[in-house]
């Protein structure tokens, strides 16, 4: 049975159940952010109502709505022109409508029906008006519904990671978490030339001595070099097993940095190995718990800028995901941390470049490496492959080609290394097929929009978002400016850039529930990001924008064809809180708590009631651009 009060249709509630009432709603927004007496005025001034499976609720033949709707229990659905191509709209629980029409003044422009047994309370436009001047909270929701629903939700992302990075932060953080890198170690029997070599090409200061088990038999750090290996004379022949500090202080995965910081005060050490089940699995430094709170964005683009060989750049690619996952801790937005963490990206596949091309004898002058996918467009996030190519200087020889070939795939070697995976499709500068000369590049472009099969243009979309990354930057912009020139004047292309674009579904369901098959999961990019990434580089190409990035691309696409800033800005939102969910996604793999084989996939149940209700809005913006894209390109 259900415990709730039931409600009588068209009625004032009675003063027993304001009380009651008002705590029902403060588990939605933006009642949770309302003082409870404002909540209880709300309540007060409202009117209950019932509707039955199928009954209208609301229509444009109404006129101007003179209620805001509360839904208390139940869902409503409506429609209108595209809606039902778009997903339509669904109002659940929680939901307040229709806040746009009630603050406009104006009739509703879609249909509303109830879906099921619903019971909701009817707040009149003066009495929400008057609210909305007493509540701070209620107005800013009135003025920008999805924005402050963006803001709790960032929010609460904030809180969640600020604890998680402040946990890092802390001395009380298992060694676990801290000791993220497996440690530089030898066998016993190992000469001391080859030990201290490797000690110095990774730039570590200690080396470990260890079983085939990884079982630590000894240490041997900088410090002891002088006083065990260059007075004593000892030859740089003999095994590192004569001069090893033995035993080792160690600890396990379980303890704390704070168990390390009082390890190596009572027993003057610098260095402690850190073991899981008697097999070690990392080393911490004094240096690393003094550096645990000084991680930032010029510290690691300064190391990754000086990176002296390539084991030092693996070393440094796992600090950019934990750079990441701090800055959602202190609150920075999906649009800002995409941006940084390509950047950082970035910055070590150029560093590597440059070390590349020094050893190869090559000068860069004679080729410009290319970011395509969302590297191109500077919207990576954690989980990302390589989508990169190579456009070399016309008329190389045949011999400098196949030089620029071998750094291309060593390149691809080194940065799969570094944990960016090898592209499945073989995206890459090291492919012969991607590593061309200019004009070559052209006519490949020429070939995909003038007589290209819808196909060839689906496996070949991700080369329109090409940026230079490192080299020559002229033969990118070259290509660029050639793609932009012959795209205009390509209807057949555009065309099949949108028919490409409108295979994928947007998951709404007819109601406007999110649809999310049978796993209860939803798939974040390919029916999410990558639909927003397919109509902005359609419309960005048609209008002759240059720009690679979406948001970009979206805001001039809204400025070009006079589209309302509203509508533009809702499509904007949407993409980002779209990435920002992959981006949480990503960052609980990272943590150990996801499944590292659905790096965009989020179980809808799992997700807090706000951020639900922007995922379900975000998509219908999809819904409406999508079919934007259909009534321009495909009739």
């Amino acid at each position: 049975m259900d415990s709730q009060p039931s409600l009588a249709s068209d009625h004032t509630p009675a003063s027993s159940l304001i009380a009651q009432l008002a705590q029902e709603l403060r588990v939605h927004a933006p009642f949770a952010q309302m003082s409870l007496a404002h909540v209880q005025t709300l309540v007060a001034a409202s009117q209950q109502r019932y509707f039955a499976p199928g009954e209208a609720v609301l229509k444009p033949q109404d006129g101007a709505v003179t209620e805001l709707l509360v839904i208390r229990r139940g869902a409503i659905t409506g429609s209108q022109g595209m809606a039902p191509v778009a997903g339509g709209f669904l109002y659940e629980a929680g939901d307040v409508f229709p806040v746009s029409a009630a603050v406009a003044g104006r009739a509703v422009t879609a249909s509303y029906q109830a879906s099921e047994d619903c019971f909701v309370l009817a707040l009149p436009v003066a009495v929400m008006q008057a609210l909305a001047l007493q509540s701070p909270p209620f107005a800013d929701f009135l003025n920008g519904r999805v924005q402050q629903f963006l803001e709790l939700s960032r929010k609460a992302l904030q809180d969640h990671y600020a604890s998680r990075v402040l946990a890092e932060q802390s001395m009380e953080a298992p060694l676990g978490e801290l000791a993220k890198r497996k440690p530089v170690a030898c066998s016993p029997d190992t000469p001391l030339s080859t030990a201290l070599a490797q000690m110095h090409r990774q730039r570590v200061g200690s080396m470990l001595i260890t079983t085939a088990q990884d079982e630590v038999l000894g240490i041997l750090t900088r410090g002891d070099v002088l006083s065990k290996i260059t007075l004593p004379a000892v030859p740089l022949t003999a095994p590192i097993s004569q001069v090893m500090s033995a035993p080792v202080h160690c600890l396990s995965v379980e303890d704390t940095a704070q168990d390390a910081a009082l390890l190596m005060s009572r027993h003057s050490i610098r260095h402690v190995p850190i073991t899981r089940a008697g097999r070690v699995v990392g080393i911490v430094s004094e240096r690393d718990l003094f550096a645990m709170q000084r991680l930032s964005l010029q510290q690691l683009s300064s190391s990754l800028r000086k990176a002296s060989d390539m084991p030092a750049l693996q070393q440094l690619a796992p600090d950019i995901r934990s750079f990441a996952e701090r800055l959602l801790g202190q609150g920075v937005q999906a649009r800002q941390l995409t941006k940084l963490v390509s950047h950082l990206n970035d910055l070590l596949t150029q560093r590597l470049l440059e070390l590349l091309a020094a050893q190869h004898g090559l000068p860069s002058t004679q080729a410009c490496w290319l970011a395509l996918g969302s590297e191109g467009r500077e919207e990576q996030t954690i989980a990302t492959d390589q989508d990169n190519a190579l456009v070399l200087q016309d008329g190389l020889d045949e011999a400098t080609q196949a030089k620029w070939l071998a750094l291309a795939q060593e390149a691809n070697e080194a940065l799969d290394e570094c944990g960016y995976p090898l592209c499945q499709g073989n995206i890459m500068a090291g492919n012969p097929e991607l590593c061309l000369p200019q004009a070559r590049w052209q006519e490949r472009f020429a070939h995909w929009m003038e007589i290209g099969t819808p196909e060839d243009l689906l496996n070949a979309s991700i080369f329109f978002d090409l940026r230079p990354l490192w080299g020559h930057a002229a033969l990118a912009v070259q290509l660029r400016d050639f793609i932009t020139e012959q795209a205009k004047s390509s209807p057949r292309f555009l065309k099949m850039l949108a028919m490409n674009a409108l295979q994928r579904s947007v998951p709404l369901t007819w109601t406007g529930a999110i649809d999310t098959h049978d796993d209860g999961k939803v798939d974040l990019k390919l029916r999410g990001t990558a639909i927003f990434v397919d109509a902005a580089r359609l419309y960005a190409l048609a209008q002759g924008v240059s720009e690679c990035n979406t948001r970009a691309r979206l805001a001039a696409m809204g400025a070009a064809l006079s589209i309302p800033q509203r509508e533009f800005e809702g499509w904007i939102t949407g993409f980002e809180f779209l990435q920002m969910l992959r981006l949480r996604v990503q960052m609980e793999i990272t943590s150990g708590a996801g499944d590292p084989d659905q790096p965009n996939r989020i179980e809808v149940r799992s997700m807090n009631t706000i951020d639900r209700r922007i995922l379900k809005e975000s998509l219908r913006m999809l819904g409406l651009l999508q079919e934007r894209m259909r009534m321009d390109y495909a009739r």
